[in-house]
């Protein structure tokens, strides 16, 4: 959406229309880096925060030091060995135990130190409940601290002592630094001697009962044991006598051994077996010659060869005399005897193979039957060893646990004979030579160092805290628009405002007090009326061609002196000589009549004129002292401001002022207020906003540039009104250094004369 302004454009008539203006946010500054001299300035500026809170810490803990009661330490080293052997035959049944563990071993020791059992016994013993040094009483007893005795109120002297003692644990070592505090030297080492003398005797208390108890224990489960022991052996007597089992590891050995053998020779007698049984069934086949025992005989394989030389010769005697001749058949004959001897002998091979084949298969059943009974007997075995290994490994436990036992139970009444403690004292108390507190100037410089950080701290919140817009860098980077002046507070010209209210008096021509918002007229060489000169300077050159006509004047909130400058800013404008009208837009709270110090009666305004019962000239008051300024005031208060000034009769009347003044400055009401400002902006050339240095908040004054940017108003730029100057937040960032043209003058008037100041 493109930017208009509206403003009139027919003098004549007063009518208005949407032109184009320049966008509201076009001045920009790149935001200021945080330097070290921005946190400077704020401690300068809290300076006297940080210095009360600095000197109220330091003056209470010192006067807090100084009371304090010197307090003397006394400190005893003692060493904590690791704890004695377990007087039970068990080792590590509990790798948790405290007692296994030297750390922890070491870390409830100390606890007992601190222990309120401990410190009673104490107190009791070195007589410190009637001892007044302590905080004792006279005649005071302490009722005895039992677990079987009734429960008791914890006595006070008692948080007191175990208060005075601490424990430190010395690094890397197995010693302890014990420390007692009191106010009486001799008290402190005499009090912690007499508790590190009965830690030890507690100690050693605590091993001998526990080992006097244990041998109590150890001696009736000892007679038990026995007793169990004895039924043990006996019962594995009997059992070896009613098994038979008088050597039983040559037993189970042997006939284990047995059963291996056998199963050996089973193994064998089936590969024999399974041979023969090869060579059986090949002979059942008829194929005798492929059977090995054949083929490798020495007989068979004779009386082959003697075959074959005979036949060499029957055929040689056939081929030579003829199968009939007597050699032939001879041959012949010895022929067919030697094919009977082969036959024969083929046959006892093969009766031979089947007789062994029976036998292998016989031996093989007698081998299996004997390993069935053999393995029968082992198992049988198996459970009886079972049983009575059970019953001989819990007489050799049994056994093992009474010997144990009573070695121990001998140990245990050597152990309950020697006056003996893991405890040592190394180093007793000695008596201290100086107190250990109060250090007062440790003390004192903590408290300085304190003071002085919260301090600085408080200084920082209290900035954090303070919201409101105080310097040109605020309003720049809160509203991305330009600071045109900066007017000092009057309270800051000197010092002090009465003197200001004094030369005001005296400037005046009636002797009457002046206003102060006529300063720039009364005070023409102060630097307010500098300030407002420089604005005037910024308004004029603030657009480009011509400066702005028609100048609407206001502020976020009421009090931001937004009257005072308006008034101001007329006047100036006025002592160029250019006929300047200064409007009161007001129309609930006027103060246009008192600022220019009009003379008293009551005047037609604008609200007569907005209601059409006045012309503008008839309300138009020229003032009576300043040339070329004149005033509409208010008038009668009106029932509804807001809709006189959006009438049409606004417009109107500021088109027909546009043609007799050279400037206009209207001043309206604050914005946060009433919506009168907002109504108003459309129809001025400019409008400038006045903030109150200090009072107002960053909040209001976003949310004021926000509703004027809302309807589009053309805003000027943003006067910082009432600085301090004399404040390090504005006077070391910016310099303002003040001048003036031969100071103050008592004659005033001569002095605002305007060909003096055009």
């Amino acid at each position: 959406m493109d930017e208009t302004n509206i403003i009139p454009r027919d003098r004549k008539t007063g009518a208005i229309e949407l032109v184009p203006a320049p966008s509201l946010l076009s001045w920009e500054q790149t935001p200021r880096e945080p330097h070290l001299i921005d946190y400077l300035l704020i401690l300068r500026k809290h300076q006297w925060l940080v210095l009360t809170f600095l000197v109220t810490v330091v003056t209470l803990v010192t006067i807090a030091t100084v009371k304090m009661k010197p307090v003397y330490e006394a400190t005893a080293r003692i060493e904590v060995d690791r704890e004695a052997t377990n007087v039970l035959p068990f080792q590590n049944v509990d790798s948790d135990s405290a007692y296994e563990d030297l750390e922890n071993y070491i870390e409830t020791e100390s606890k007992i130190l601190q222990s309120d059992s401990l410190a009673m016994k104490t107190i009791q013993k070195a007589g410190l409940a009637t001892d007044p040094a302590f905080g004792g009483e006279p005649g005071m007893e302490l009722p005895a601290l039992s677990p079987d005795g009734p429960p008791i109120t914890r006595p006070g002297i008692l948080g007191e002592f175990v208060g005075s003692l601490s424990v430190k644990r010395v690094p890397n070592s197995r010693l302890l630094d014990v420390t007692f505090e009191s106010t009486d030297p001799q008290l402190a080492a005499r009090v912690l001697n007499a508790h590190l003398k009965n830690f030890v005797e507690d100690n050693f208390t605590s091993h001998y009962n526990a080992t006097k108890r244990a041998s109590t224990w150890l001696q009736s489960q000892l007679d038990d044991m026995k007793v169990q022991v004895e039924q043990s052996e006996d019962a594995v007597h009997k059992y070896e006598r009613d098994n038979q089992i008088w050597t039983v590891d040559e037993k189970q050995n042997i006939t284990t051994q047995d059963l291996s053998e056998i199963n050996k020779e089973l193994s064998a007698a089936q590969a024999d077996r399974i041979k023969k049984e090869a060579e059986f069934n090949i002979a059942k086949s008829g194929d005798v010659n492929s059977i090995p025992e054949v083929r490798d005989s020495t007989l068979i394989q004779t009386l082959t060869g003697k075959q074959a030389d005979l036949r060499e010769q029957y055929t040689a005697e056939v081929s030579r005399t003829g199968p009939n001749w007597p050699t032939t058949l001879r041959i012949q004959d010895q022929i067919k005897s030697l094919d009977q001897l082969v036959g024969n002998e083929k046959k006892n091979i093969v009766g031979r193979i089947e007789q062994e084949y029976n036998a292998a298969v016989s031996r093989e059943k007698l081998l299996s039957d004997n390993l069935a009974q053999q393995k029968t007997q082992v198992s049988q075995m198996a459970d009886k060893m079972v049983e009575y290994n059970i019953i001989k490994r819990d007489a050799d436990s049994k056994k093992q646990i009474y010997d144990g036992l009573l070695q121990k139970l001998n140990e245990a009444g050597i152990s309950a004979g020697l006056h003996s403690s893991n405890i040592t004292i190394v180093d007793p108390a000695m008596v201290p030579s100086s107190p250990s507190r109060p250090n007062r100037t440790r003390n004192i410089m903590m408290a300085f160092l304190v003071g002085l950080v919260g301090g600085v701290g408080l200084a920082f919140l209290r900035e954090y805290m303070d919201n409101t817009v105080k310097t040109p860098d605020d309003v720049e980077l809160l509203a991305r628009l330009p600071s045109l002046a900066v007017v000092p507070s009057f309270g800051s010209l000197d010092g002090k405002r009465s003197r200001m209210q004094k030369l005001l008096k005296s400037a005046s021509s009636n002797g009457r007090d002046m206003p102060v918002e006529l300063v720039s007229y009364s005070m023409p060489q102060s630097q307010v009326s500098e300030a407002f000169r420089s604005l005037r300077t910024s308004l004029l050159l603030s657009q480009a061609g011509h400066p702005p006509q028609v100048i609407l004047v206001t502020s976020a909130l009421p009090r931001e002196g937004k009257t005072t400058a308006a008034v101001n800013i007329a006047v100036t404008l006025a002592q160029l000589g250019d006929k300047t009208l200064l409007i009161d837009a007001d129309l609930r709270k006027p103060g246009v009549t008192r600022a220019l110090s009009l003379p008293d009666g009551k005047y037609a305004g604008m609200s007569s004129y907005l209601a059409g019962v006045s012309t503008l000239d008839m309300v138009t008051v020229p003032h009576p002292v300043i040339s070329n300024l004149a005033a509409i005031p208010t008038g009668p208060i009106p029932p509804n401001p807001a809709d006189l000034l959006s009438s049409e009769k606004m417009g109107q009347a500021i088109a027909e002022l546009r043609k007799e003044y050279k400037f206009i400055v209207i001043d309206s009401p604050p914005v946060m207020a009433a919506t009168d400002a907002v109504i108003l902006s459309v129809l001025v050339d400019g409008v400038l906003l006045v903030v109150r240095s200090g009072e107002t908040p960053k909040e209001a004054f976003t949310r004021m540039r926000d509703l004027l940017a809302g309807v589009k108003s053309r805003m000027l730029g943003v006067l910082l009104n009432a600085v301090d100057s004399s404040a390090p937040d504005y006077y070391y960032s910016y310099r303002y250094y003040p001048y003036s043209y031969g100071g103050y003058s008592h004659d005033s008037r001569k002095s605002a004369d305007p060909s003096a100041t055009a």
